[in-house]
């Protein structure tokens, strides 16, 4: 396998994913709560749509392509990349993460240490959540047969949910730092396909889960410590005996 044959075939098979590079560090943040236009407010510039727009495109994008597409993608991935292998995407999915709290230390970021470090574990868990559910519920064989927890990708939606961590707490500062979130997202991504792990279509949910997930989370999250808004909705990711499920309380 050569540089060369990366670069000539990269773009060919993999299609949808690099566009989040540029569809999701344009959404723009908002401390706005309305789910509902009012006024002459269009629908598009509502938290509704700005929630669920990208993660509803790359879900809809992934379930249309588990019966056709996603062969296509194997087959090129097979005759080019038959013997690749690498570990990277195990410990690249968490650099968000970690540069987020490490770049937090000399630039402010959106939220405090205890207000992000909240949302982020409430984020994983209902982004993991989300997944198991639908891996123990789908039954979906891994491209290369090791077991039936294919669908969709964890590694992808975790590091999606990585991601949208970032975007949201520094991407104010500069559109750069979500430019490289997504980047290292979209690479797990990749890989996880080029490793024979995942086929196209569980990375792209894999991706939608993750974005959506921390998107619900920032928005139902209530600030007790920072104060910068209070919500009364309260959501509560669940996970038991191999069920997941999601339970929404309201406090007055």
């Amino acid at each position: 396998m050569t540089v060369n044959c990366i670069k000539n075939n990269f773009l060919r098979w993999i299609t949808v994913l690099p566009i989040l590079l540029f569809i999701t560090p344009c959404i723009a943040q908002t401390d706005s709560l309305e789910l509902t236009p009012k006024g002459n407010t269009p629908f598009y510039k509502t938290n509704a749509f700005k929630i669920t727009a990208v993660p509803a495109v790359l879900i809809t994008s992934g379930v249309l392509s588990i019966d056709s597409y996603r062969y296509t993608i194997k087959s090129k991935r097979d005759k080019n990349y038959h013997d690749f292998e690498t570990h990277l995407d195990d410990y690249i999915q968490y650099a968000p993460l970690a540069a987020t709290y490490l770049i937090g230390l000399v630039t402010e970021s959106k939220n405090d240490f205890i207000n992000k470090t909240i949302i982020l574990a409430k984020a994983e868990i209902l982004g993991a959540v989300i997944v198991h559910a639908f891996k123990r519920t789908t039954g979906v064989e891994r491209p290369d047969g090791s077991n039936k927890h294919s669908f969709p990708s964890g590694h992808t939606a975790g590091s999606f949910v990585a991601a949208t961590f970032m975007h949201k707490e520094l991407g104010h500062k500069s559109i750069l730092y979500s430019v490289a979130a997504y980047s290292v997202a979209t690479s797990v991504g990749v890989l996880r396909v080029m490793n024979d792990k995942h086929w196209v279509s569980d990375v792209l949910v894999g991706a939608g889960v993750g974005i959506l997930s921390t998107n619900i989370v920032y928005y139902t999250h209530k600030y007790k410590w920072g104060n910068k808004r209070d919500s009364k909705l309260t959501l509560l990711p669940t996970y038991n005996n191999g069920k997941g499920g999601i339970f929404f309380a309201y406090t007055f």
